[in-house]
């Protein structure tokens, strides 16, 4: 029984944590607006960053982020001897993410889930973290828009851990699922940002929540 319900409770403890939306949380203690309530109305860092506190997007990412590192580092190095190894990783991670995008404490209305996702790759291996992390700086570098990086990294990320295989990391195929599972629903939350960028319309990375 303990080999169900342990995984389980690992979901659900790691859906808790993932449901708790940092870029709300962050700007109430900061005294800002909202970010539900303008720019893009997504409660995350690239959004925050549109009120205009840099340090008040930085904690949003930074804490975003460990929410999803945090419960697969747990179950990776401490969740052998309990059985809890790669299934567990994998579902643990999703589930987090799943949190971020649905949270429970928020009335299930998340964000989209890249600083997220990014923590759960990096707690996967920070290789591969790392190397999706660097697929989005260049793509936001050349071209300004946050959800053109988001959407170039969300789909390069299961092919980097398909490739690396072996090689930079170990490979399962439980964790390669969630992967893929985490980049459609990034890509499926971005359809919005999607829209306006084929009609020229999205905000580009810096500008400021409009008056």
């Amino acid at each position: 029984m303990s080999t169900v319900l342990l995984p389980l409770a690992a979901a659900v403890a790691a859906y808790l944590l993932g449901s708790l939306s940092f870029a709300v949380i962050v700007s109430r203690v900061m005294g800002l607006s909202d970010p539900r309530t303008y720019g893009s109305k997504n409660p995350g860092a690239t959004n925050v960053l549109r009120s205009g506190s840099k340090a008040a997007a930085a904690v949003t990412l930074l804490f975003d982020a460990l929410k999803g590192w945090l419960p697969v580092v747990l179950v990776r190095w401490f969740g052998a001897p309990y059985g809890l190894e790669e299934g567990t990783m994998a579902l643990v991670g999703l589930a987090a993410f799943l949190g971020h995008l649905w949270p429970v404490f928020f009335r299930f209305e998340g964000g989209k889930g890249v600083a997220t996702a990014l923590g759960v790759l990096l707690g996967i291996s920070g290789w591969l973290g790392l190397a999706t992390l660097l697929t989005w700086v260049i793509i936001a570098f050349f071209f300004r828009y946050s959800s053109l990086a988001s959407l170039v990294a969300a789909v390069f990320a299961p092919f980097f851990y398909v490739l690396g295989g072996g090689v930079a990391w170990y490979t399962d195929a439980r964790v390669g699922v969630a992967i893929a599972v985490m980049s459609g629903l990034l890509a499926w939350r971005h359809k919005e940002n999607i829209q306006r960028l084929l009609q020229g319309k999205e905000s580009r990375l810096g500008s400021k929540k409009k008056a």
